[in-house]
Formats: structure tokens, C-alpha cells, sequence
């Protein structure tokens, strides 16, 4: 990967913001890489306050009303954008306190999805949180956005969920498929993870050549002298993979992400909405 490459913390002003920058000052740190810390401000439709619903108002009156929008628009915009440079400010006062030297910060009004698609190519390593501000009103246990930003990107993405714990076991849900031979390459050829151990899990039903491709990873990992903890445990693999979470401590997991096309996932469930829920902590994934 490009040293070049930034890594880029997406925040929104929820109680998730400061997890995020945490996460990416030591995912920044670990790979000598910038960082930026992003917040996006969706451009909301404008919404009427006058007093008139009758629907029946005069050319003057609608006049004298869209005036009135587009005013009431321009300073939600501005006091928008005054908030996000104040809470951009205090969170890049907080990398800077984790290590960072010199963290970017960047706001901009958009859609969340299509404004990280466009930065995608100068970025390393995406950071978000795995709920947002809107799931803090919400019982939903993944954020509204998650699954569509991931679909999008190619590059990794480091899911977050609660506060900071800095990683010492990794763990790599490993099923021998084109994504996730990528992230054990990855993995060995990265500083993100340098000096810690790796625990190579792969589950399922296995096969005639889950042994062979099991190896393969391990020995991936070990010329890059990681030392790897390597298991085939059949059974599901969301029971699996959450289990050996537990436990073996695991601080940080590493999987492919959203193979399966959307209309499948309608009709059949995510394997990885579900993997996400089952396993509470950080998740790398990959595309």
C-alpha cells in the first residue's frame, strides 16, 4: 500500500466520534501514516415554518415564503458547518493528544456514501464507527449506513464500536475465498499489525482442501514472522467465530465482508450483519 495514503476517520457528532479518532490515531501511528479526520454534513431538504397552510396563498405570499426558506436554510447551513469546525477542532485536539502529529480535518456537506467513494483512491484505511448518531435514538444494533458504505469501498474498513482498547490479539476469520486470502496477505505484508500474535480460525463444513488453504495462510503469516495460532473448528461460523472471541480475548477480528449481493441478503439474512452483531468489538473488513 501506498505510504502516501492517508487513513481517513469518518465522525459524525455522536458518542462514537471519540472512539473513532482513537482507533485511527493508533491505526495511523502503527502505519506512519497521516491522518484525516472527515464529518460530512447531509444537505437536508429545506422545510417550511411559516404559519400559512391553508395551500392557498398568493403570488406575493409564495414569494415572500421561498424567500423565507431559502433564508432559514442558509443559517441551519451555517450554523451547520460552525458546529462541525468546533467539534472537528476538539477531536483533532484529541489525536493530537494520542500521538498524531499534525492531523488533517476536513468538513464537508454531502452524502456520507458518495463522498467516501470520491476519496477513495488517496486513502489507506477508512475508520467509522459501527452505529452513528442516528442509531443513539434507535434500538438498531448496526448503523443505517454501514452496509452500503462497505459495499461501496474496496478498501479496508476498521468497524468500531466502543471505547479504545489498544489490539494485542488478532484475530483473522479465515475461509480460504479470494477476499479473505487478500486480508492474511495484507496482514503480512502491513505494519498495522507487526509483533502481535495472529489467531488463524477458519470454520464451516471445511472440505478436501480447507488443510491446504489453512497452511497456506499460516505460512503467509509466519515468513512474515507473525506468530500465528491456527484452528479448524467445524460448526457455524457465526457461533464459531463469536466464541473463540470470547474466548481467547480476542481484541480485533479481520474478515471478508458483504460477498453475497444484496437481494440475497433480503431474502437470506447477512452472514456479516450477523458476524458484526455476534462479535463485539473492532472488525477489519474486507471487500
Amino acid at each position: 500500500m501506498n505510504n502516501e495514503q492517508r487513513i481517513l476517520a469518518c465522525v459524525d457528532q455522536s458518542q462514537y466520534a471519540e472512539h473513532v479518532v482513537e482507533y485511527a490515531s493508533w491505526a495511523a501511528k502503527r502505519m506512519s501514516a497521516p491522518l484525516e479526520l472527515l464529518h460530512i454534513i447531509d444537505r437536508n431538504p429545506m422545510v417550511a415554518t411559516g404559519t400559512d397552510h391553508s395551500g392557498a396563498i398568493g403570488i406575493d405570499a409564495q414569494e415572500t415564503l421561498m424567500n423565507e426558506l431559502v433564508d432559514q436554510d442558509e443559517a441551519r447551513s451555517k450554523d451547520a458547518r460552525e458546529r462541525g469546525r468546533v467539534f472537528l477542532n476538539r477531536l483533532r485536539e484529541r489525536a493530537i493528544a494520542a500521538g498524531v502529529k499534525s492531523p488533517d480535518v476536513r468538513l464537508r456537506a454531502g452524502v456520507l456514501e458518495d463522498t467516501l467513494v470520491e476519496q477513495e483512491k488517496d486513502v489507506r484505511l477508512f475508520v467509522l464507527g459501527r452505529r452513528g448518531e442516528s442509531a443513539e435514538t434507535t434500538q438498531r444494533d448496526l448503523g443505517r449506513n454501514l452496509e452500503s458504505v462497505v459495499r461501496a469501498l474496496r478498501k479496508p474498513i476498521l468497524t468500531v464500536t466502543a471505547s479504545f482498547t489498544e489490539p494485542h490479539r488478532v484475530m483473522i476469520a479465515f475461509d480460504g475465498g479470494i477476499v479473505t486470502r487478500k486480508g492474511v496477505e495484507m496482514v503480512a505484508s502491513s505494519p498495522l499489525f507487526k509483533g502481535l500474535p495472529i489467531h488463524l480460525v477458519m470454520s464451516g463444513k471445511g472440505g478436501q482442501n480447507a488443510a491446504k488453504q489453512l497452511e497456506w495462510a499460516k505460512m503467509t503469516l509466519e515468513s512474515a514472522l507473525f506468530e500465528v495460532i491456527d484452528a479448524f473448528i467445524p460448526g457455524d461460523a457465526e457461533c464459531i467465530i463469536a466464541k473463540y472471541v470470547r474466548d481467547q480475548d480476542i481484541d480485533m477480528l479481520i474478515m471478508g465482508a458483504y460477498s453475497h449481493s444484496p437481494l440475497r441478503n433480503l431474502f437470506f439474512g447477512s452472514k456479516t450483519s450477523d458476524l458484526l452483531r455476534s462479535a463485539r468489538i473492532p472488525t477489519l473488513l474486507m471487500r
